[in-house]
């Protein structure tokens, strides 16, 4: 006789976050479906689609988790009650305390889960690009509070500070992946953030003259 009744009921907030652990480890092409079910608590095929619809709306709703959560130490950058040369360093020291703690996989899901993807996916890696442009704008407007304020000289060249300080955030994740201790990371942070002082030296000279 067939079973009869209600399926198994599951909690949703903790599927999404078991989801999202399994893509940010994993990726997104490379975790499938059973993965995704058994981390969940075994769900039914039934039971993921009647909650998801899909495998990529799950990601989209684990990729907001992320966000939310353990990426939202991103959010420092946009700290306009603390000068901007500490919204960066903090950002960065905070970034890269969450990306190599053991509680969770090493390094940032906006730059892991979608590295390579097939053709078809390819909207999936345009997806994440998105998202960390958006934390480029931060970084881009951290560095211009800082010119219009006099912390970084008139003669800065912004579009080149974004990249070289997000080009180290962004490296973050495969060292943190390859097992470099945040200690290693907290000290080459104090090394770029020389680069800043180098700058904020220019800044008063120029205010000197």
């Amino acid at each position: 006789m067939p079973r009869t009744g209600r399926p198994r009921a599951f909690n949703r907030d903790e599927a999404v976050a078991a989801a999202m652990l399994l893509f940010w480890e994993y990726g997104y092409e490379s975790t499938s479906l059973a993965q995704l079910r058994a981390g969940m608590g075994n769900i039914s095929a039934a039971s993921f689609y009647a909650a998801f619809e899909s495998k990529e709306a799950l990601f989209r709703e684990a990729v907001d988790r992320y966000i939310s959560t353990y990426g939202h130490v991103s959010e420092i950058f946009r700290d306009t009650s603390i000068s901007a040369k500490e919204a960066m360093e903090l950002g960065l020291r905070q970034s890269a305390q969450m990306q190599t703690e053991n509680s969770h996989p090493l390094g940032c899901l906006l730059v892991l889960s979608a590295v390579n993807c097939s053709p078809e996916q390819k909207h999936i890696m345009e997806m994440l690009a998105k998202e960390r442009e958006r934390v480029r704008g931060w970084l881009n407007d951290c560095i211009a509070r800082a010119v219009a304020n006099g912390e970084l000289p008139v003669s800065t060249d912004i579009s080149m500070v974004v990249i070289l300080f997000e080009t180290f955030l962004r490296g973050i994740s495969t060292q943190a992946r390859d097992g470099v201790p945040y200690e290693v990371i907290d000290a080459a942070i104090t090394e770029l953030m020389s680069v800043w002082d180098a700058l904020a030296a220019k800044a008063g000279k120029q205010g000197s003259v």
